[in-house]
């Protein structure tokens, strides 16, 4: 028992990485040579393609990945110039014919060990090796297929861009750059990933950014263990502060270059993914899960109000489901008289508690959209119709759940949609706090909702603290977050998070 114990927690227990030294195997002088080694390190990979040449004074070959490179730039920029020449000297001066006299890419990079090679040729470049030379030459004539450029699906605004990140991390750096054109702007390019090799890269204004959160980033970023990244998610722990369990990540994403620019701008640090159509922000702090993009394009007095919606709709999806069991449980006097009426009416018709009829209809709920999700798109619009309309109307009849409380997990629901990056935090809550009101009435509402308020306020993005600029109280930065002042006003200092308490901690 003991073992199984210990085996479960080890399971659970996160483990710091162990730094391991770096392999270089450098080329070797021979061509013949240097082609059988990578040809053994790949084996059996059919997609590997190498083109040896027999040249004017040179033996050579151009090695590559098979679908990763354009094929038609390989042949009228690489070999057409290459075959026409003729070549005199060494290998060394014929290799340096071919970087600055013959090719008029500047995509250019001169490579020395095997593990250099793998890393390029499997990002769509070509390289071309010589015989009798120990380097080698890296060629970008990337072509593969990605994905055009369109609106993101997840992340809608009505005033702004339509334009959204795609897979390819190169257009995203690209997305970037055109909207901040500035020399300060700085672009890494880590590696992550002990099997995929994929590359991270992060985004920065180099005299805005505070130094210690960039330097914890990427040692963060250096410690992550994972074998492959598919996902934003996949690196979202390696990212959060380390002592307090949170259902709130501390770690923003977005699938809009805009609003991650409008972000860098303020000292945040952009993390892109390669193969992932979004990017991480840190640090990321609570306030700003309630900011849009078209907050900054409407009028402030309407921007004022739909935020002011967003705290409330925040609050009504996590509490009303909680509420409404505590007092129909304990409390229905709290009921305005006509109301009690029809709720009594409804909880005696039906043959479950006030708190199991709202926890099922909560799951019944989840159940749905995780279907209308996971189904085609055209089916899943089906599914939810259907499942909102007569699955309930059906219910109600058969008395096996109230109209009342239907009403209440619905208007939840919808609020809960409001912030869709809250959505998880909020289904969660939403359950407990229902579970908390049906068990011990409104004192168990208010025991949980300060814990979880205390761990909110106990938790930091990279050293600041959570619920900043609120607590600790920063009047200056109060102006864009229950309110959003006028661009007049919020032009005249510009705060960033380097400013924050606790930045350069």
């Amino acid at each position: 028992m003991y073992e199984t114990i210990e085996q479960i927690t080890d399971m659970f227990r996160r483990k710091e990485k162990q730094e391991k030294p770096e392999t270089k195997t450098y080329f070797f002088t021979s061509l013949n040579d240097n082609i059988a080694y990578i040809k053994n390190s790949f084996s059996s990979a059919d997609d590997l393609t190498v083109h040896e040449m027999i040249l004017k004074g040179a033996r050579a070959a151009v090695i590559s990945i098979d679908n990763m490179i354009n094929k038609e730039i390989l042949a009228q920029g690489i070999l057409r110039p290459v075959y026409s020449h003729r070549f005199f000297g060494s290998p060394e001066k014929c290799l340096e014919d071919i970087e600055y006299k013959l090719l008029y890419t500047d995509d250019i990079t001169e490579i020395t060990t095997f593990e250099e090679l793998y890393k390029f040729i499997m990002s769509g470049f070509a390289v071309i090796a010589v015989d009798g030379c120990s380097k080698m030459l890296s060629i970008g004539i990337q072509g593969y297929r990605t994905r055009g450029i369109s609106e993101p699906e997840s992340d809608i605004i009505q005033r702004g861009s339509k334009e959204g990140f795609v897979e390819a991390l190169r257009t995203n750096i690209t997305l970037i750059r055109r909207r901040i054109k500035n020399t300060e702007l700085k672009f890494e390019i880590l590696t992550a990933g002990e099997i995929s090799s994929t590359e991270l890269c992060i985004c920065y204004l180099e005299n805005t950014v505070s130094p210690c959160i960039l330097d914890e980033l990427k040692k963060r970023i250096r410690k992550i263990d994972l074998d492959t990244i598919l996902a934003a998610g996949y690196i979202v722990p390696y990212l959060e502060d380390k002592g307090t369990a949170s259902p709130f990540r501390s770690v923003g994403i977005t699938e809009r270059p805009d609003t991650l620019c409008g972000k860098i701008t303020e000292g945040r640090i952009g993390i892109l993914i390669d193969g992932v159509p979004s990017a991480l922000i840190v640090p990321y702090l609570f306030a700003e899960y309630f900011q849009t993009l078209d907050d900054y394009s409407n009028r402030p007095y309407f921007a004022v109000f739909t935020r002011l919606i967003k705290f409330a709709a925040f609050f009504i999806s996590i509490l009303l489901p909680g509420i409404y069991t505590s007092l129909g449980t304990f409390d229905p006097e709290m009921f305005p008289t006509l109301t009690l009426n029809k709720i009594a009416v409804s909880i005696a018709g039906t043959p479950l508690s006030l708190m199991a009829e709202t926890i099922l209809i909560l799951l019944v709920y989840e159940i749905m959209r995780e279907s209308g999700l996971r189904m085609p798109q055209p089916l899943g619009y089906a599914v939810s119709i259907v499942g909102g309309l007569v699955i309930g109307d059906a219910a109600i009849n058969a008395g096996l759940i109230g109209a009342p409380t239907l009403m209440v997990v619905a208007v939840s629901a919808i609020c809960s949609y409001i912030i869709p990056n809250l959505y998880a935090p909020a289904a969660i809550l939403r359950i407990i706090f229902t579970v908390a009101g049906g068990i011990t009435g409104i004192w168990g509402i208010a025991a949980v909702f300060c814990v979880v308020f205390i761990n909110v306020c106990a938790k930091t993005s990279f050293g600041i603290p959570y619920t900043a600029p609120i607590t600790p109280p920063g009047a200056s930065m109060l102006r864009d977050v229950f309110i959003r002042a006028g661009w007049k006003t919020l032009s005249q200092k510009n705060e960033k998070i380097q400013d924050m308490p606790g930045a350069e901690q």
